[in-house]
């Protein structure tokens, strides 16, 4: 019995050893603004050792201090997007969606997806599911049909859920039908309002009729970019019109319809966080409401914490930000972990979106009198051929690790060394640190009382994991 007890305890320590040795074990992945690394894991581990007090700037990392909990990185799988991996062989399309959508091995595991509810800008033509000859009106809404997006959208939305069927969704508007809009036209006007009523069945029916599919949309916003009516298709809405419609129309809607799907209001730049402020001050549309949606094409990121501070009781998104062709690699990446991946999250929001997934060398399809025309994809498909843009190293460098669930956790902010901490459901501590700095830099992250040391190059993003 006394034998037994020995070798119990020795296994104890055994254990104890082994799991020290892990937790002084950190793994990383670079990538340089010049392209000598892309997502690479470092082959040797850092190793943590007690903490001395060194001339290198430090990143302390917290994780008693919790933020908000994380739903995801990734980017808007849109019309055009879906298209062109439909267009790839069966083989490749799915290894591409692989690698794009499961977070093992080599994979980076994608997490959220944003889709148009009907045509964006960066379908071939608009249309909504329910187009209807000049001067004809669908207010029972009997011919509604997800039409084109069978025919390419659903299908990749398949084979994704195969691949990832936590995968949550965000669904949004660009316009609605013509035949509601005061200008009867697929860009710009606004809803009439002797059709609030039916779009907003119009917007339960999409939800309705993706479940039916198979796809079950976990979020939409009201209206993508309500300020901009000059995209193919748009719509617009000002915050008095959109608070209005939510109160009044879509969040009774939802309830009388028992669906558990978010309503996001705003999705558009951070230079207006009045916005969703002015609509969230109002009682009866904020019960209906889960949280605020930006862009960053005007404004500052450090606005959303604004209107977190408002109402900390609601969620902040950041779901759209376009990579213009042709890219500049290094500013690229900088402009966008900087603002985005760091600047985002450390300003309370719970997804980051890159726009558009995938496009091919013309940078088609996408609308006339409107749609982008210089949209660069997180790849670029030319059929079966994949080219990797930074858009995709950006996401990379957050999805893979930052799973979610994650909690933001706290870390200081060294000059020139960016940053941002994550604490996973599986305990590991993930940080993320680009050197805005012109010169090589070595600097530590300090974990309780030990810390590595790293280092990265001018304007490299490096991501450090361990548990």
């Amino acid at each position: 019995m006394k034998r037994r007890i020995i070798h119990i305890s020795l296994l104890i320590l055994f254990v104890v050893f082994v799991n020290s040795l892990k937790a002084q074990t950190v793994q990383s992945w670079v990538t340089n603004a010049d392209k000598s690394a892309l997502f690479s894991k470092q082959p040797k581990p850092l190793a943590f050792s007690a903490a001395k007090k060194l001339s290198l700037p430090s990143i302390a990392i917290d994780d008693k201090k919790t933020y908000q909990q994380m739903d995801g990185f990734g980017f808007t799988l849109t019309g055009g997007s879906a298209q062109h991996l439909m267009k790839m062989s069966r083989e490749a399309r799915t290894a591409l969606l692989k690698e794009l959508f499961s977070y093992d091995r080599n994979n980076i595991g994608i997490s959220y997806l944003r889709v148009s509810i009907a045509a964006s800008d960066l379908d071939s033509v608009p249309f909504s599911y329910t187009d209807l000859p000049e001067g004809a009106t669908d207010v029972n809404l009997q011919k509604f049909n997800l039409g084109p997006d069978y025919d390419n959208l659903i299908p990749v939305l398949k084979e994704i859920l195969a691949i990832a069927p936590d995968m949550k969704i965000l669904g949004s508007p660009w316009s609605a039908p013509k035949w509601m809009k005061t200008n009867n036209d697929t860009r710009g006007g606004s809803l009439k309002k002797e059709y609030y009523d039916v779009y907003a069945h119009y917007l339960v029916r999409y939800i309705q009729e993706m479940k039916r599919n198979g796809i079950h949309i976990d979020a939409i916003t009201v209206q993508n970019e309500p300020l901009h009516p000059g995209n193919n298709p748009s719509m617009y809405m000002p915050a008095e019109e959109q608070g209005q419609f939510v109160k009044t129309y879509l969040g009774p809607a939802f309830a009388s319809a028992g669906l558990d799907t978010k309503i996001i209001i705003y999705d558009h730049n951070a230079n207006r966080p009045d916005y969703p402020i002015s609509i969230l001050n109002d009682p009866d549309a904020k019960k209906y409401i889960d949280g605020s949606a930006f862009h960053l094409y005007e404004g500052k990121i450090e606005a959303l914490s604004e209107v977190h501070k408002a109402h900390p009781d609601k969620n902040l998104y950041f779901t759209e930000q376009w990579i213009g062709s042709p890219s500049n690699f290094g500013k690229d990446l900088a402009e966008h972990v900087n603002n985005l991946t760091i600047g985002a999250t450390r300003n309370w929001c719970k997804t980051v979106l890159e726009w558009n997934l995938s496009s091919n060398p013309q940078l088609k399809p996408h609308t006339d009198r409107g749609g982008c025309d210089l949209c660069l994809g997180g790849i670029t498909l030319d059929g079966d051929k994949v080219t990797r843009n930074v858009g995709y190293y950006i996401v990379a460098h957050a999805s893979k690790f930052v799973r979610p669930g994650s909690l933001r956790i706290g870390s200081n902010l060294p000059e020139n060394l960016n940053n941002v901490a994550f604490l996973t459901p599986k305990g590991e501590k993930v940080v993320i640190v680009i050197n805005n700095s012109t010169v090589k830099r070595l600097f530590s992250i300090r974990y309780g009382k030990k810390s590595f040391t790293a280092a990265l190059s001018p304007g490299a993003v490096g991501t450090y994991v361990w548990k």
